[in-house]
């Protein structure tokens, strides 16, 4: 039996996740939108240790850049998530009578 590497063991976990959270997010009903944004945001809390784990742990130059590109977009995701999460907070708030 051969042995694979562990970058392409991690790399075909990270592209099958990718098409996992596609179809997951895409067949969430409108109405389980914004409990499924707090959901991301937290697992988005989890993806930033698991990213500055790996740009920062001494490994090959393509896991770094990979952590450093995970970094990044998980934070798009968790400003992203709390800036709709905001807009649709605001939206339930009574206006003021002029």
């Amino acid at each position: 039996m051969e042995v694979v590497s562990p970058f392409i063991q991690q790399f075909s976990i990270f592209v099958m996740a990718i098409f996992v959270g596609y179809y997951v997010v895409w067949s969430v009903t409108p109405a389980l939108h914004t409990p499924l944004m707090s959901v991301t945001n937290a697992i988005s809390s989890v993806i930033i240790v698991g990213a500055l784990i790996a740009a920062g742990a001494e490994g090959s130059p393509i896991a770094q850049a990979l952590g450093g590109v995970a970094v990044g977009l998980a934070c798009v995701n968790i400003f992203g998530g709390f800036a709709v999460t905001s807009r649709m907070l605001a939206m339930y708030k009574k206006k003021d009578k002029k």
